[in-house]
């Protein structure tokens, strides 16, 4: 691939009008910290304007943790927790009825502080196959070991994300979606490395195409040309090309985690039009009184998107449209001072990236 080549590819790939966000975006991954949603609202439509987030907010405890809302949306498909985790049930039961209440008073706040909002807005959800390695079957096994019943619950997070979507239309009609799969057990799904049970074996493999077959029907159904589908995987290893043929139009990883084996991989990626929301700051940490620590250098922050953009050989002014600055991971471990200012930092890194291109 020559470096010509890669210029002009990315330029048209990545030019001002292939994604709904403006050059030098930032945005969050999904989980902030705390139990009180109004606040943490507040705090995302304001440090993220560009493309704001339906937080996630773990520590109100089960039916909010990310595999427990998930399985909330589920159609016709219930779960319940168990000791050893989510397990498939008749019935919903008392853990999922909570996180579907959650996530509908999570919905009218976010409502409420976006009256008149037009732009790109994200969902967060788990895709279906890290899905799969965490739901148990009746008999305590993951439903990874079982072809037919992954089927049935990637056809059930379909049905249940297309009703979720069309929520989202109806209170927020100037919304543009973005609805981001969480994936981050995907590359061990692919390597046979998910354990059993007993902890003693791990389920096969799951087949590339398999992969690629379930995540684009799965799009299909649920989104459609109106929504703009991203995945999110903080994991190594994560398959850039399956990705991309699977129909996903952003990426999101922990830029740390990249190898210089991944490069082509990336460059084709963004030279087919996929952004990349790039990883570059802790998910957790402190923010000094006086922006001191790793908050401090917007631009030294991003210093490894120009690093990545140099060595691919692409367009400089290509990175502030095709990347999109976000925390490593989710900020659910930090505290909410942090949380804010990591938001807000990322939000200044991105500019750099327009005010001085690579």
């Amino acid at each position: 691939m020559s470096e010509s080549s890669s210029m002009s590819a990315a330029d048209g790939a990545a030019d001002g009008g292939a994604f709904p966000w403006e050059p030098g975006t930032a945005t969050g991954v999904g989980s902030m910290p705390g139990t009180d949603i109004r606040e943490t609202v507040r705090v995302v439509t304001g440090a993220v304007e560009g493309l704001p987030f339906l937080p996630e907010l773990p520590g109100r405890g089960p039916g909010a943790d990310m595999t427990g809302r998930t399985a909330g949306l589920l159609a016709e498909m219930y779960v319940q927790r168990e000791p050893s985790g989510w397990r498939i049930a008749d019935r919903p039961g008392r853990d999922t009825r909570r996180a579907a209440a959650w996530l509908r008073q999570d919905l009218d706040t976010l409502e409420e502080f976006t009256q008149g909002f037009t732009g790109p807005l994200k969902l967060q959800a788990v895709g279906p196959w890290t899905l799969a390695a965490a739901v148990e079957r009746r008999n305590g096994e993951a439903m990874l070991g079982d072809p037919g019943a992954c089927r049935d619950l990637a056809a059930s997070l379909a049905e249940g994300l297309r009703a979720h979507l069309a929520g989202l239309r109806r209170r927020i009609p100037g919304a543009r979606p973005v609805l981001q799969l969480d994936e981050p057990s995907l590359p061990a799904v692919l390597r046979g490395r998910v354990r059993t049970a007993s902890g003693y074996r791990t389920y096969p493999a799951v087949d590339r195409a398999v992969v690629r077959d379930t995540l684009r029907a799965l799009l299909d159904a649920a989104g459609g040309p109106q929504v703009l589908p991203a995945v999110h995987c903080c994991a190594p290893g994560l398959p850039f090309g399956l990705l991309r043929e699977s129909g996903f139009r952003a990426v999101s990883f922990d830029l740390s985690l990249l190898t210089e084996r991944e490069y082509d991989a990336v460059a084709e990626s963004v030279e087919a039009g996929v952004a990349l929301f790039a990883g570059v700051l802790p998910g957790h940490g402190t923010a000094g009184p006086d922006g001191e620590g790793p908050l401090s250098d917007p631009a030294g922050t991003v210093s490894g998107v120009r690093t990545l953009w140099r060595r691919l050989g692409l367009s400089p002014e290509s990175a502030a449209r095709a990347v999109v600055v976000t925390p490593s991971c989710g900020l659910a471990g930090a505290s909410p001072a942090y949380a804010r200012a990591a938001l807000e930092h990322c939000t200044r890194a991105a500019r750099t990236l327009v005010d001085d291109p690579v």
